[in-house]
């Protein structure tokens, strides 16, 4: 029987780079796996979807289960959790800004932990939201920032663009579709206004 050729396809997290001996009849290949370790699996096995990582994805959940406990209910845990939907679930609406157009999060604060450690090393508090420096940039340390809803509606105005309701226009689209001069929608940008009162037009 030929041998099934595995080389460089992958399995989860995991990459075949050589087939180097075999056991009881199995093959076994030697697999690169995406955190970095190294690991001989079976290649029926890998063919049969039961090896997908070198084992950090349970290690991890056992990690992220034991930190989480008391944790989830966190503020900074609901930023992490609406963090990975927009980038990563297809069936939120603000999906298409995030996810959609190839915003990514680092592998790095996949893990909470990280994202956790560097959130209250980097100024987190409560009145602060995580902010990325550059709108088309990935989320990433060197990318992120905690900030005031002013130095955010500066970076909005940097980058012209502002999603409210599901849509994301330019401030000269979104003065033209309420009737409200761009000038005033900047000036209650800058003011800290919560989006609903950017677009309220005075009566």
């Amino acid at each position: 029987m030929k041998t099934l050729d595995l080389t460089n396809k992958r399995f989860g997290l995991l990459v075949a780079i050589k087939s180097t001996r075999s056991e009881k009849g199995q093959r076994i290949w030697t697999c690169q796996c995406d955190c970095g370790n190294t690991k001989d699996v079976v290649a029926y096995s890998l063919a049969r979807g039961a090896s997908k990582s070198c084992g950090c994805i349970s290690r991890q959940r056992m990690i992220d289960r034991n930190f989480k406990h008391g944790k989830s209910k966190t503020r900074i845990h609901r930023i992490w959790s609406a963090m990975k939907q927009r980038c990563h679930d297809k069936n939120k609406s603000n999906y298409q800004y995030y996810g959609g157009r190839g915003i990514k999060i680092c592998k790095e604060w996949m893990v909470f932990q990280n994202f956790h450690n560097w959130a209250i090393a980097n100024g987190y508090n409560d009145n602060l939201s995580i902010d990325r420096i550059d709108s088309n940039g990935n989320y990433e340390p060197d990318n992120c920032r905690w900030a005031t809803k002013k130095q955010q509606a500066n970076n909005i105005r940097t980058n012209h663009f502002i999603e409210y309701n599901n849509k994301k226009q330019t401030i000269a689209a979104w003065s033209k579709e309420t009737g409200i001069a761009k000038s005033v929608i900047r000036y209650r940008l800058l003011q800290g206004y919560d989006l609903d009162k950017v677009f309220i037009k005075k009566v």
